[in-house]
């Protein structure tokens, strides 16, 4: 079984075609097809089933995607280990995260990351917290960063800061200036969170809305759900409804008044960001470099990886309950 076989398998898997793979590779479709069926002589097996849009994997194809992909994932690891050697200061790594978390105090530090080692190339990319762990898991990312632990035995999890999650309204909403909002208050208005966990497009922070209503004594008039957070925000803002919203995705909103946070102490919450890292791989020295970047979390007081307090706004507490999504 050669290396190259595996590579061409994988990269089919991927982009659903012989032709896009050659493309992907910089190959012809003949080699293509012939590294495949050199695999596949070798396997005894087919790995993939042609249909009119494309290819589909077999049953075999199936099973052998995953071991494929560590295979191509741990022959990365060896070169990195041997190209990058123990410098922090050249080199490559892929760091993946939620987009949400691109906050200013994240986006701060990587640009001081990028100031500090010129010479390294730190590339993103972006997806929901379930993306970002398969990422990560097929050696697509070196690094990522999440929502919630994933209890994946592949990955190893370090939890470096709990983020708030806070009650929003509109600006102008009979609640944005309430004292101390009333849980019959509350239990007036409809309620905008994501589908239940497991749903496409949903977040592990999508749990957290219900039981912290529940907690509270509100049994909201409507909830709606809604898989977009950027729809979720503008919704809030038209006065459609209430939100609990991580702190970092909604920070420009508060920052400019468009949203307000609604003082009801008992529906803040946090939700871990946790770093995810393959557990047997190895980290070159760029790699660890942004480890020691993100340990403790940018812009917060840490110790031992873990957030002592949470940040307040204006004034107003936004300590919580913590709410773990891997107990989902």
């Amino acid at each position: 079984m050669e290396l190259d076989q595996v590579e061409a398998f994988v990269m089919i898997a991927r982009t659903g075609g012989f032709t896009r793979a050659a493309a992907a590779l910089h190959l012809s479709q003949p080699a293509i097809s012939r590294r495949v069926r050199l695999l596949e002589h070798e396997l005894a097996a087919p790995l993939f089933e042609r249909i009119r849009s494309g290819v589909v994997l077999t049953e075999a194809g199936r099973l052998f995607l995953p071991a494929a992909e560590g295979l191509l994932a741990a022959m990365r690891d060896a070169r990195d280990a041997v190209a990058a050697l123990h410098a922090a200061d050249r080199g490559a790594v892929t760091l993946a995260l939620v987009g949400t978390l691109a906050s200013p105090p994240l986006t701060v530090a990587l640009r001081a990351f990028h100031e500090r080692y010129p010479g390294v190339d730190l590339r993103l990319r972006t997806g929901l917290s379930a993306e970002v762990s398969a990422l990560v898991r097929r050696g697509d990312a070196a690094l990522g960063l999440r929502y919630g632990v994933d209890p994946h035995p592949d990955l190893l999890c370090t939890t470096l800061h709990h983020e708030p999650m806070l009650p929003v309204c509109a600006p102008h909403h009979r609640l944005a200036r309430a004292r101390r909002p009333t849980a019959g208050s509350l239990s007036a208005e409809r309620w905008i969170t994501f589908p239940s966990p497991g749903a496409r497009g949903s977040e592990p922070y999508a749990t957290a809305i219900e039981p912290r209503l529940a907690v509270s004594g509100v049994h909201p008039a409507e909830l709606v759900f809604i898989d977009s957070l950027t729809a979720q925000k503008r919704l809030v803002e038209a006065g459609f409804g209430l939100a609990l919203l991580p702190a970092s995705s909604i920070d420009e909103e508060l920052r400019t008044g468009t949203l307000v946070v609604v003082r009801a102490p008992g529906l803040q919450a946090t939700v871990p960001i946790v770093l995810v890292q393959r557990r047997r791989a190895y980290l070159a020295g760029a790699a660890r470099a942004v480890v020691t970047l993100l340990t403790p979390w940018p812009g917060r007081g840490c110790q031992g990886g873990v957030s002592r307090s949470s940040p307040s706004r204006k004034g107003r507490s936004a300590r919580g309950t913590t709410t773990d999504p891997s107990a989902s």
